[in-house]
């Protein structure tokens, strides 16, 4: 095993891993917003999906203790109210001034997330 073999994945910047969701939702007549704008090189980015006023859920990346990357239900692993997941990132938002909002609003549940980790 060479030491290359250990080091992580290549990281896609904040920005463009944004505007790429940002298109695949425009393709697929998904509405997303950035509500918020980080760091374009390395800023953290959540993520909140909008399938009713009760149905909501935030994910954060995250990675395993294998060393894989993916997204994590930052809001608990049942859906949650609007309010509950406006006031977690609200308060992400407060600890991070680098930190990327993207809102999906997804009734249909046509958008998921690559490499949820649950």
């Amino acid at each position: 095993m060479h030491s290359d073999d250990l080091s992580p994945p290549p990281r896609i910047r904040s920005a463009v891993w944004i505007n790429a969701q940002i298109r695949l939702c425009s393709a697929a007549a998904i509405p997303a917003a950035v509500v918020r704008k980080g760091d374009p090189d390395a800023g953290s980015i959540l993520v909140k999906i909008y399938r009713g006023r009760d149905n909501c859920s935030v994910f954060t990346a995250a990675v395993t203790m294998e060393g894989k990357r993916g997204w994590m239900r930052a809001t608990g692993p049942e859906p949650v109210d609007e309010p509950a997941a406006d006031a977690y990132i609200e308060r992400q938002c407060a600890r991070d001034s680098d930190l990327w909002v993207l809102e999906i609003e997804d009734l249909r549940g046509a958008y998921q997330l690559e490499d949820v980790i649950d």
